[in-house]
Protein backbone atom coordinates (compact mmCIF):
# COMPACT_ATOMS: atom_id res chain seq x y z
CA UNK A 1 0.00 0.00 0.00
CA UNK A 2 1.09 3.82 0.08
CA UNK A 3 0.91 6.84 2.27
CA UNK A 4 -0.73 9.40 0.27
CA UNK A 5 0.46 13.02 0.40
CA UNK A 6 -2.34 15.07 2.08
CA UNK A 7 -3.54 18.25 0.23
CA UNK A 8 -3.64 21.20 2.64
CA UNK A 9 -6.45 24.60 2.57
CA UNK A 10 -4.50 26.34 0.54
CA UNK A 11 -5.19 24.11 -2.86
CA UNK A 12 -8.81 24.83 -4.44
CA UNK A 13 -9.27 21.01 -4.85
CA UNK A 14 -10.85 21.07 -1.30
CA UNK A 15 -13.57 23.63 -2.53
CA UNK A 16 -14.57 21.57 -4.98
CA UNK A 17 -17.75 19.25 -4.80
CA UNK A 18 -16.59 15.49 -5.55
CA UNK A 19 -18.22 13.04 -8.41
CA UNK A 20 -20.20 9.52 -6.98
CA UNK A 21 -18.47 6.83 -7.54
CA UNK A 22 -20.50 4.76 -10.68
CA UNK A 23 -18.76 1.26 -10.27
CA UNK A 24 -16.19 0.26 -7.31
CA UNK A 25 -13.26 -0.95 -9.02
CA UNK A 26 -9.74 -2.35 -8.25
CA UNK A 27 -8.17 0.66 -8.51
CA UNK A 28 -11.59 2.50 -5.73
CA UNK A 29 -10.22 -0.36 -3.53
CA UNK A 30 -6.31 0.76 -3.67
CA UNK A 31 -7.57 3.98 -2.96
CA UNK A 32 -9.60 2.92 0.19
CA UNK A 33 -6.69 0.99 1.15
CA UNK A 34 -4.00 3.69 0.64
CA UNK A 35 -6.43 6.28 2.69
CA UNK A 36 -6.52 3.28 5.62
CA UNK A 37 -2.58 3.21 5.45
CA UNK A 38 -2.43 7.27 5.23
CA UNK A 39 -5.05 7.77 8.28
CA UNK A 40 -2.72 5.07 10.17
CA UNK A 41 0.33 6.28 9.40
CA UNK A 42 -1.41 10.18 10.48
CA UNK A 43 -2.77 9.19 13.30
CA UNK A 44 -6.55 10.51 12.45
CA UNK A 45 -9.58 9.74 12.75
CA UNK A 46 -11.12 10.17 9.30
CA UNK A 47 -10.01 10.90 5.82
CA UNK A 48 -11.80 11.83 2.64
CA UNK A 49 -10.18 11.53 -0.86
CA UNK A 50 -10.69 14.93 -1.66
CA UNK A 51 -7.94 15.73 1.23
CA UNK A 52 -5.43 13.39 -0.89
CA UNK A 53 -6.22 14.93 -4.20
CA UNK A 54 -9.41 12.78 -5.52
CA UNK A 55 -12.76 14.34 -6.48
CA UNK A 56 -14.16 11.34 -5.52
CA UNK A 57 -17.25 10.50 -2.87
CA UNK A 58 -15.08 8.52 -0.87
CA UNK A 59 -14.16 8.65 2.93
CA UNK A 60 -12.68 6.51 5.78
CA UNK A 61 -13.77 7.19 9.52
CA UNK A 62 -12.13 5.12 12.21
CA UNK A 63 -15.49 4.88 14.85
CA UNK A 64 -14.26 4.72 19.01
CA UNK A 65 -14.70 0.60 18.32
CA UNK A 66 -11.20 1.31 16.30
CA UNK A 67 -13.09 0.29 13.36
CA UNK A 68 -12.34 1.50 10.15
CA UNK A 69 -15.68 2.55 8.07
CA UNK A 70 -15.24 2.93 4.87
CA UNK A 71 -17.58 5.13 3.11
CA UNK A 72 -18.73 5.42 -0.72
CA UNK A 73 -21.21 7.62 -1.84
CA UNK A 74 -21.84 8.49 1.63
CA UNK A 75 -25.23 10.80 2.80
CA UNK A 76 -26.56 11.39 5.89
CA UNK A 77 -30.19 10.76 6.69
CA UNK A 78 -30.45 11.14 10.13
CA UNK A 79 -29.22 13.80 12.51
CA UNK A 80 -29.97 13.88 16.24
CA UNK A 81 -31.48 16.86 17.28
CA UNK A 82 -29.25 16.76 20.00
CA UNK A 83 -26.21 18.84 19.28
CA UNK A 84 -22.43 18.79 20.42
CA UNK A 85 -20.14 21.78 20.42
CA UNK A 86 -16.56 20.10 20.74
CA UNK A 87 -13.05 21.08 19.75
CA UNK A 88 -12.34 19.78 15.76
CA UNK A 89 -9.27 19.80 13.64
CA UNK A 90 -8.48 19.24 9.95
CA UNK A 91 -5.49 16.79 8.51
CA UNK A 92 -5.69 19.87 5.83
CA UNK A 93 -5.37 22.51 8.15
CA UNK A 94 -2.75 21.69 10.26
CA UNK A 95 -2.58 23.66 13.46
CA UNK A 96 -5.97 25.32 13.83
CA UNK A 97 -8.86 24.05 16.14
CA UNK A 98 -11.83 25.41 16.71
CA UNK A 99 -15.29 24.65 18.66
CA UNK A 100 -18.10 23.05 16.08
CA UNK A 101 -21.34 22.39 16.45
CA UNK A 102 -22.34 18.82 15.05
CA UNK A 103 -25.40 16.48 15.70
CA UNK A 104 -24.61 14.01 18.88
CA UNK A 105 -25.18 11.27 16.49
CA UNK A 106 -25.91 10.83 12.73
CA UNK A 107 -27.21 8.08 10.69
CA UNK A 108 -25.56 7.46 7.28
CA UNK A 109 -26.56 5.44 4.21
CA UNK A 110 -23.35 4.47 2.33
CA UNK A 111 -21.99 1.99 -0.15
CA UNK A 112 -19.09 -0.76 1.49
CA UNK A 113 -16.25 -1.63 -1.20
CA UNK A 114 -18.35 -4.70 -2.08
CA UNK A 115 -21.11 -2.13 -3.50
CA UNK A 116 -23.46 -3.40 -0.50
CA UNK A 117 -25.79 -0.37 0.53
CA UNK A 118 -25.02 -0.49 4.71
CA UNK A 119 -26.69 2.06 6.97
CA UNK A 120 -24.03 3.32 9.53
CA UNK A 121 -25.46 4.97 12.85
CA UNK A 122 -22.88 6.64 15.16
CA UNK A 123 -23.20 9.00 17.99
CA UNK A 124 -20.28 11.43 19.79
CA UNK A 125 -16.70 11.13 18.09
CA UNK A 126 -17.49 8.89 15.39
CA UNK A 127 -20.37 11.18 14.48
CA UNK A 128 -18.63 14.40 14.84
CA UNK A 129 -15.83 12.45 12.22
CA UNK A 130 -18.75 10.92 9.81
CA UNK A 131 -20.01 14.80 9.38
CA UNK A 132 -16.47 16.46 8.82
CA UNK A 133 -15.54 13.96 6.66
CA UNK A 134 -18.80 14.21 4.45
CA UNK A 135 -18.58 17.67 4.71
CA UNK A 136 -15.08 17.22 2.59
CA UNK A 137 -16.91 15.84 -0.25
CA UNK A 138 -19.29 18.46 -0.35
CA UNK A 139 -16.20 20.97 -0.85
CA UNK A 140 -16.77 22.41 3.15
CA UNK A 141 -14.33 22.53 5.48
CA UNK A 142 -14.70 22.67 9.36
CA UNK A 143 -13.71 26.52 9.38
CA UNK A 144 -16.55 27.09 7.22
CA UNK A 145 -18.50 26.02 10.46
CA UNK A 146 -16.64 26.52 13.58
CA UNK A 147 -17.85 29.08 16.43
CA UNK A 148 -14.28 30.33 16.86
CA UNK A 149 -11.20 29.46 16.00
CA UNK A 150 -9.33 28.35 19.81
CA UNK A 151 -5.13 29.74 20.23
CA UNK A 152 -2.42 26.82 21.09
CA UNK A 153 -2.95 27.66 24.62
CA UNK A 154 -7.23 27.23 24.58
CA UNK A 155 -6.38 23.95 22.99
CA UNK A 156 -3.89 22.67 25.72
CA UNK A 157 -6.06 23.44 28.15
CA UNK A 158 -9.16 21.75 26.97
CA UNK A 159 -6.68 19.36 26.25
CA UNK A 160 -5.77 19.01 30.22
CA UNK A 161 -9.21 19.27 30.86
CA UNK A 162 -9.99 15.81 29.25
CA UNK A 163 -7.22 14.07 30.51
Amino acid sequence: MAILKIITDDNPLLRKVSRPVDKITPRICRLLDDMRDTLTEVSGIGLAAPQVGVLRRIAIVENEQGETLELINPRIIARSAEVQNELEGCLSIPDKWGITERPESVTVETLDRGGNKIIITESRLTARALCHEIDHLDGILFTDNVQRILTTEEVRELREEEE
